[in-house]
């Protein structure tokens, strides 16, 4: 099912089309070689034609028309390194529930990513485009047509949302026919393919999730339903624990089967935890966004909050560009 992508602000709206099966897969060019494209020649150039520098971050947006194959290479993993996150769930109210998160890393470039892929949601994402191999001026690199494959954060159309964060301790052991999947990339393929937060969690455990390329992760998930879960890696295995309350969050010490206690000894969760606690889980998104700066950090990059059945998203940079706002067609 295809949806609309709506941006508001200095988004541009492209409208997706059809491949030709006859011209997919660009040819590598010196700007950089993707991997994950199945467009023509016609929907490359529309692609990076939508690319727009927004902020000083820098933060960009790009439209991405036409196909990408989400499980290219997916025995593979990219490389990277642990990164500290804050996030929550607000669920109180159901009529409005949010997700929110601060990502805490690098400052390197991040880019607003709409896709409308022809066998999956729609979805709104974040990247961090360095893990690309792209730098600060990304203009014409066609490496950023591998950009779905490492969304750190999104939401679809369903008003499914994930987000990751580090988890030192977590530990993932294969099990036989299984494929392998990168530990960011996996949030690519709950996206486009789960509605729901118990669909999601399927998605996880149709995978073995590769920790040794990097890095080791933990994720909160949540719908649209008001429903949410944080998936965990524990002695080997994955675990799923769902939130039983108005919210749920995460940061970076291991929630699942963990007291609450003790999860608020660690500081960024204690505060969330507190204001949480006194809003009843209902927040709003001016709030969300207050609440995220209370736990930011000084290499904080972005702080996002996402409108679960409103379809609404605003985002925050480091740069002190002021607030971007997208909305995203729900179903």
């Amino acid at each position: 099912m295809r949806r609309t992508l709506l941006a508001t602000g200095l988004a541009l709206l492209l409208a997706g089309t059809g491949c030709a099966a006859s011209q997919r897969t660009p040819a590598a060019s010196p700007a950089g070689t993707p991997t994950a494209s199945r467009q023509d020649a016609g929907q490359v150039e529309r692609t990076l034609a939508s690319l727009r520098r927004v902020d000083d971050l820098p933060l960009y947006e790009m439209t991405y028309v036409g196909d990408y194959d989400p499980t290219v290479g997916i025995s593979g993993t990219p490389e990277a390194s642990p990164f500290g996150c804050s996030l929550f769930a607000a669920l109180g109210d159901r009529t409005r529930p949010l997700f929110a998160r601060n990502f805490d890393w690098d400052p390197n470039p991040a880019l607003v990513l709409r896709t409308d892929p022809p066998d999956g949601y729609a979805s709104i994402s974040v990247v961090d485009i360095s893990y690309l191999g792209v730098g600060a001026d990304p203009a014409g690199d066609r490496r950023l047509l591998n950009a779905p494959l490492l969304p750190f954060d999104g939401m679809n159309e369903r008003g499914l949302a994930v987000g990751l964060a580090a988890d030192d301790g977590a530990t993932a052991r294969p099990v036989p026919g299984r494929p392998t999947v990168g530990s960011v990339r996996i949030l690519r393929l709950v996206l486009d393919g789960a509605a729901t937060v118990d669909e999601a969690i399927a998605v996880f455990g149709r995978y073995n999730l590769d920790f040794d390329g990097g890095p080791p992760l933990h994720y909160l998930l949540a719908d649209a339903t008001g429903a949410s879960a944080v998936v965990e890696f524990v002695d080997g295995e994955m675990r799923a624990e769902k939130g039983r309350g108005a919210w749920q969050a995460l940061t970076n010490v291991p929630a699942v089967g963990v007291a609450d206690r003790d999860l608020r000894r660690d500081h960024r969760y204690g505060v969330l935890a507190e204001a949480l606690d006194r809003a009843g889980g209902t927040v709003d998104a001016p709030s969300a966004l207050r609440l995220l700066g209370s736990v930011r950090q000084a290499h904080t990059r972005w702080s996002v909050v996402y409108g679960l059945k409103s379809g609404e998203v605003r985002l925050v940079t480091a740069a002190g560009g002021g607030e971007r706002s997208y909305r995203l067609a729900m179903s």
